[in-house]
């Protein structure tokens, strides 16, 4: 008889240990770790701060190029023509340039392509208020990036770089986001990593950040030299973190600390 108990509780506790296991990776957004006060914030459009970048974004929007086109010309002046669906599977493969496309450099493409503007600067204060502003229109849609065809080897890059060690703490980001989740790191509660919030306002900083903003202010916690902005690396971690998402509804702007 106590043979069987002691049985019973062995499978009691280690089928527990296995559903808290798999219950931590499953994708979880940010938002689940924050206080009630700051989803309180994120939840209102009043008091988002983020939405004041959305603004901006918006002004971008309707903003004339050089050949007298705006985005507004091919989606709408409140972008109501844009395919939120579609923004919700960035990054992609660009066929035509060979290569993926995150979001921000489809943006910065068609500023050039279609208006006949000088090409953005990789992560300037001009693209990413254009960012904020189109990936809130598709805020709701759930994250779908498809790394079965030619996004796949980029997938595979940046999961290798996730699980990389880099700077003089030698960390990767899978040993914060992976197995530390929900636990306090300098009175924060570490989170998931997800992307689903980005472009978002963080508190800390007190202004909108990118994905690669973030991305490089972690490898500088690391005491590590960050990649260039839109360097080959980033663009992989990009496609790696969004596709690791799916399934998460996009919360752009996301409130974070």
């Amino acid at each position: 008889m106590f043979k069987m108990i002691t049985k019973l509780v062995f499978l009691f506790l280690a089928s527990s240990w296995l559903l808290s296991v798999a219950y931590a990776q499953q994708p979880r957004s940010g938002y689940e770790y924050l206080s009630e006060t700051t989803r309180e914030m994120q939840d209102d459009e009043f008091a988002n701060p983020g939405m004041m970048e959305v603004e901006k974004g918006q002004k971008l929007f309707n903003t004339p190029g050089d050949n007298g086109k705006t985005c507004a010309t091919c989606h709408g002046k409140e972008g109501e023509k844009l395919n939120t669906k579609k923004i919700a599977q960035f990054p992609v493969f660009n066929t035509e340039y060979n290569e993926p496309f995150t979001l921000q450099k489809q943006i910065t493409a068609c500023w050039e392509d279609q208006m006949d503007n000088v090409p953005f600067i990789d992560d300037c204060v001009e693209v990413v208020a254009l960012e904020t502003f189109v990936r809130h229109k598709a805020k709701g849609e759930t994250v779908n990036v498809d790394v079965s065809g030619d996004l796949k080897p980029y997938y595979e890059a940046g999961k290798e770089l996730y699980n990389t060690r880099f700077g003089q703490l030698d960390m990767a980001c899978k040993h914060c986001h992976d197995y530390f989740t929900g636990r306090k790191m300098r009175n924060q509660v570490l989170s998931q990593g997800h992307s689903n919030g980005f472009p978002e306002y963080r508190l800390g900083t007190g202004r909108i950040t990118s994905l690669q903003r973030r991305l490089r202010e972690c490898f500088v916690s690391f005491r590590a030299t960050p990649f260039d902005f839109g360097a080959e690396e980033w663009i992989n971690l990009e496609v790696y973190l969004h596709a690791r998402g799916n399934g998460l509804k996009i919360e752009t702007p996301a409130v974070r600390y």
